[in-house]
């Protein structure tokens, strides 16, 4: 069975879910006597706050883990109230994507994405992950980070790349 490209995703989802884990500890250590206050920071007063970018960082990959399984979207509570709760949805949806075992050609299927109030797109599995899930990964991931940022937490872009730390190498000079 040619799966390349599912495990690839199954990869790229892991591994930034540690990093939102990383980002997680130090939140925690930083916040350490305001954890709730936290949570409830947001960048702006029209964007969520970061305990629902934590919530919907792990729906990609959860609705990506649910679709191969043959099952329907099923999206996270956005109102995350513990650092406990944002761990467990960190945890449930790497638990989910461990269990994927179908082949790449689960990508040339056709999904469909309800928005609500009676709004769908339908895409190929293709367009699904690199249009809609990917975008949408990246988009929370990053939000999340900048709320840390921006809250005084010490994150810098090596956190928020960590996945490739243990890919940097050291250039001898001999």
């Amino acid at each position: 069975m040619e799966n390349q490209r599912i495990v690839a995703l199954q990869n790229i989802f892991r591994s930034r879910l540690d990093t939102l884990s990383h980002l997680l500890d130090i939140g925690e250590s930083h916040f350490a006597d305001d954890l709730e206050s936290l949570l409830l920071r947001r960048i702006a007063p029209d964007m969520l706050p970061f305990g629902t970018q934590i919530a919907f960082v792990c729906n990609q990959p959860r609705n990506f883990a649910l679709w191969c399984l043959g099952q329907s979207a099923n999206n996270l509570d956005p109102h995350v109230a513990s650092l406990a709760e944002a761990r467990g949805h960190i945890s449930s949806t790497q638990e989910l994507l461990a269990s994927i075992t179908v082949a790449d050609s689960k990508l040339s299927e056709l999904n469909r994405i309800d928005f609500g109030q009676g709004l769908y797109a339908e895409l190929s599995g293709l367009s699904y992950v690199d249009d809609f899930l990917m975008p949408n990964f990246y988009f929370h991931i990053t939000t999340a980070y900048n709320i840390l940022r921006m809250a005084g937490a010490p994150v810098g872009k090596r956190d928020f790349m960590m996945h490739l730390v243990p890919s940097i190498q050291h250039q001898s000079n001999a």
